[in-house]
C-alpha cells in the first residue's frame, strides 16, 4: 500500500524585528457603506487561505514602492500576495513593495462616491507600475462609481488586459481570478467568491452561522425524533407486558374453572 506525499507548504520569509510601523490612513466619509463588502471579502479570503501561512490578505494599511517616498501611497481595499510574512506587513502597518521584495498579486478596490472615478482612471496605471498582477473592481451598486458592477485585469505592461466576465439570464456576472484560483462573482449587489476546484462557493461568517443553526436545528429535530420513537417503543413493550400478564391470568382462571391442578 502505498502513501500519498505530504503537501509541502512554501518557506515563509523569517520575521524582521523591530518594524517601524507606517500612520494609519485616513477614513473616508463614505467608508461606512464600504466596510460590510471589504470585510466580508477579507474574512472568505482569510479562511479559504488559513492553511497557507505564506499568505497575506488584508487591506487596511498603506501600499507603496518606497517609504521614505509619499508620493503614489494608495489605501486598497483588499490585497492578497503569496510567498511573503504577513506579520512584517502586519508589523509594518502597510505594504512596501521594496521591503517585502515583490509586489501583490491581487488587489481589489469597492466602489464608493469619493474614490470611484480614481478608481477606473487612477489607480490602474499605479497598480501595473507596482507590478501587480491583477487588479479588480467591485461595484455593489450595479455600476454607479465604476461604470460596471465588476471589472478585472490582468497586467500587459503599464496597464491591464480586461479579464473576460460572463453573464447569465439571472444577472450573475462573474470572471476567473488566475491570480486566486477563484471566481469573483457579482451577485445582487454581493461579492461572492466560487472555487472552481471545490465546486462551492467560499462561506462568509453570516452563512457559516445559518448553516451552523440549519444543522443544529436538524440534530435537535433528529433527537426529538428518537425521543418519540423510544418513547413509543417503550409504551408498546409496556403494552405488550400486559397483554403477556393479562393473558396469563385468564389461562389461569380456565384451568380453575376446569378443576385443573394449577
Amino acid at each position: 500500500m502505498t502513501t500519498q506525499p505530504a503537501i509541502q507548504q512554501p518557506p515563509v520569509p523569517p520575521r524582521i524585528p523591530n518594524i517601524q510601523p507606517l500612520p494609519d490612513p485616513p477614513t473616508g466619509l463614505d467608508r461606512m457603506r464600504q466596510i460590510p463588502h471589504i470585510a466580508r471579502n477579507q474574512e472568505m479570503l482569510q479562511h479559504h487561505f488559513r492553511h497557507r501561512p505564506d499568505v497575506l490578505v488584508s487591506g487596511d494599511g498603506y501600499f507603496c514602492r518606497i517609504a521614505a517616498a509619499r508620493s503614489g501611497w494608495l489605501k486598497p481595499d483588499c490585497v492578497v500576495a503569496f510567498g511573503v510574512n504577513p506579520e512584517n506587513i502586519l508589523d509594518r502597518n502597510g505594504y512596501v513593495i521594496n521591503e517585502v521584495g515583490k509586489p501583490p498579486e491581487f488587489v481589489l478596490e469597492v466602489g464608493s462616491p469619493s474614490t470611484g472615478r480614481r478608481d477606473v482612471l487612477v489607480k490602474p496605471h499605479i497598480y501595473a507600475g507596482f507590478g501587480v498582477a491583477e487588479y479588480w473592481r467591485f461595484d455593489w451598486t450595479g455600476g454607479e462609481y465604476h461604470g460596471a458592477p465588476l471589472w478585472g485585469g490582468r497586467r500587459a505592461g503599464l496597464n491591464y488586459r480586461p479579464i473576460p466576465l460572463q453573464r447569465n439570464a439571472a444577472g450573475l456576472i462573474w470572471g476567473r481570478s488566475e491570480a486566486l484560483g477563484l471566481d469573483l462573482c457579482w451577485d445582487s449587489g454581493h461579492l461572492n467568491l466560487y472555487d472552481p476546484a471545490a465546486q462551492r462557493y467560499l462561506e462568509d461568517l453570516q452563512n457559516a452561522a445559518q448553516r451552523a443553526d440549519a444543522e443544529a436545528q436538524r440534530a435537535n429535530a433528529a433527537d426529538r425524533r428518537a425521543d418519540a420513537e423510544s418513547q413509543r417503543a417503550d409504551a408498546a413493550q409496556a403494552a405488550y407486558a400486559l397483554m403477556e400478564a393479562r393473558n396469563a391470568g385468564l389461562e389461569a382462571e380456565l384451568r380453575r374453572l376446569r378443576g385443573e391442578t394449577p
